[in-house]
């Protein structure tokens, strides 16, 4: 009698062990399921189809930490070129300035005041002089937030009878504006911009 009830309690045991172990996997089943699905909706949302020359094409999002290195030095190289790069042309100077202006804060607007109150661009415009200048890099600082950036560019002041080459040195930093607009399609804003460097380097003399 004694040795049934042993045996009814060691196969009740046996019975509720299987069914701990099969509760447990059943729970893990769930949980990996339920993770392998928003892992898939993932997937799903960071995948895109574009329509090229008549063809669906593939691509995928990528997270913007991925591309923050070539959107920070877009938005410089943005703003640099169109703060100096310059015709002779009232209108043009100031629809160029205003579009710099949305990529930065104060301290473009304070030395747009300088260069105005010293009369550079009447000089431009009297002149005839056209100014271009070309990037030539930018040195990030990531590791640390507002990102600072020193630029590197060259600048053109092209006359009907020379051309001055200068070396122009900016340094500043970057903020993080979580938002775009037209004006701003990065969503970026450089604070505490200064010019480190201005200087002509050469200057060649056109012949007639």
């Amino acid at each position: 009698m004694f040795q049934h009830f042993k045996n009814i309690d060691t196969a009740f045991k046996h019975v509720r062990l299987f069914s701990f172990l099969l509760i447990a996997g059943s729970v893990l089943m769930v949980c990996f399921c339920i993770y392998k699905s928003y892992e898939l909706v993932d997937r799903a949302q960071n995948r895109v189809h574009i329509l090229y020359n008549g063809k669906v094409m593939e691509a995928f999002a990528s997270d913007r930490k991925t591309n923050l290195p070539v959107e920070l030095r877009d938005h410089i190289k943005t703003f640099h070129e169109d703060f100096f790069t310059l015709v002779p042309d009232d209108k043009q100077i100031q629809e160029n300035i205003t579009k710099a202006l949305y990529l930065a804060d104060g301290s473009a607007k304070t030395a747009y005041d300088n260069l105005q109150e010293a009369g550079y661009f009447n000089n431009l415009v009297s002149a005839n002089i056209n100014q271009q200048v070309t990037v030539d890099s930018i040195r990030l600082e990531l590791g640390s937030y507002p990102y600072a950036f020193t630029c590197f560019a060259t600048e053109k002041l092209i006359r009907t009878t020379s051309t001055v080459t200068r070396k122009l040195v900016t340094q500043g930093k970057v903020i993080d504006l979580k938002s775009e607009s037209d004006h701003n399609p990065h969503g970026f804003l450089i604070q505490g911009w200064e010019i480190l460097q201005n200087n002509d380097v050469t200057t060649k003399s056109e012949q007639p």
